[in-house]
């Protein structure tokens, strides 16, 4: 429940910049898809560190390292995803633009979930509850 509520807020920040950048600023879609990514990805290693995932081991240097490591291979999956939607099958307008957003948001999430749970916040076998 905790990841989920994580999540749901770094795709909303992700929406969001994503948007602003696109339709408010102007800027080209894969940079402002690539730049909403990274944003979201520093809102939510804070969001998973000091909420989601606080009762598991502190690795602070290897933590930190693991998941930017797999976030950044998170952000190209999404922008590899969001280039085929948005190139490959022409959603362009703002509505095809959304979806191809929203879709390789998901696609990513799956990854990262997996990542995040087993290697980035593991639960540390000493502690005892």
């Amino acid at each position: 429940m905790k990841f989920a509520v994580v999540g749901g807020s770094g795709v909303l920040v992700n929406f969001l910049v994503f948007n602003l950048l696109l339709h408010g600023l102007g800027r080209p879609a894969m940079v402002a898809t690539v730049l909403a990514s990274c944003v979201a990805m520093g809102s939510n290693y804070l969001g998973f560190r000091y909420f989601a995932y606080r009762d598991r081991a502190s690795r602070a240097p290897r933590q930190i390292a693991l998941f930017f490591a797999f976030s950044g291979l998170g952000v190209v999956m999404e922008s590899g995803l969001f280039f085929a939607g948005y190139h490959g099958l022409g959603m362009r307008d703002p509505i095809g633009v959304n979806v191809v957003k929203a879709l390789s948001i998901v696609l990513a999430s799956a990854f990262r979930f997996l990542v995040y749970r087993t290697w980035v916040f593991e639960h540390d076998a000493r502690r005892t509850c």
